[in-house]
């Protein structure tokens, strides 16, 4: 069993946010793979592809509190971490960029911590995408609520078309790790 998860927040208000990044690849690879989020458990939406074998999951807990979605759902599916995919924005690296790593810490991602600290280890597969940083002119002094703000504000137009572009990027990478592992993945895509 693989599981994909997509972080982001609930709700319409957030659905267009930098932070949300993680659901919309996540609505992509389901559209374009015929999948419907039409179950919930756990506080998470859920879709499954129809002969088994992947489940993905949209937590609806709020990022900060994925962990709790994902920990429940890793043991309820039985899932090897190493056949976990988390897809998560990341400051760190610039606008539509995107980077596969089979482990390590969370960069400062609050989302990416709680699964850390709900599963113990950080060891499991993620997929970053690159939301960049706002402009020195923009946000000279980073702060925790500077990056809150950001991060929770939408593409400006411009950044829009540019993450358009990187989404089915995104999707072809889950494809890649699905079918032929992360390290495969890695090589294709980082």
């Amino acid at each position: 069993m693989k599981l994909i998860v997509g972080l982001g927040n609930p709700g319409q208000s957030y659905a267009h946010n930098r932070h949300n990044i993680g659901f919309r690849c996540l609505n992509h690879f389901a559209r374009r793979q015929g999948i419907r989020f039409d179950s919930r458990w756990e506080k998470a939406r859920l879709g499954q592809v129809a002969e088994g074998g992947v489940v993905l999951a949209k937590p609806q807990t709020f990022m900060n509190l994925s962990g709790l979605s994902v920990s429940r759902l890793v043991k309820k599916y039985d899932v090897a971490l190493s056949d976990l995919l988390v897809v998560h924005d990341d400051l760190d690296l610039p606008l539509a960029r995107i980077r596969l790593r089979s482990g390590g810490s969370s960069g400062g991602h609050k989302g990416v911590s709680s699964i850390i600290s709900s599963l113990g280890t950080q060891d499991f597969p993620r997929l970053r995408v690159g939301i960049g940083r706002p402009a020195a002119s923009e946000n000279p002094v980073e702060t925790d609520e500077g990056v809150s703000s950001y991060v929770l504000g939408d593409f400006t137009p411009e950044e829009a078309r540019i993450v358009a572009q990187v989404i089915p990027r995104v999707s072809q990478a889950i494809v890649c790790f699905l079918t032929e592992g992360i390290s495969s993945a890695m090589n294709s895509y980082n």
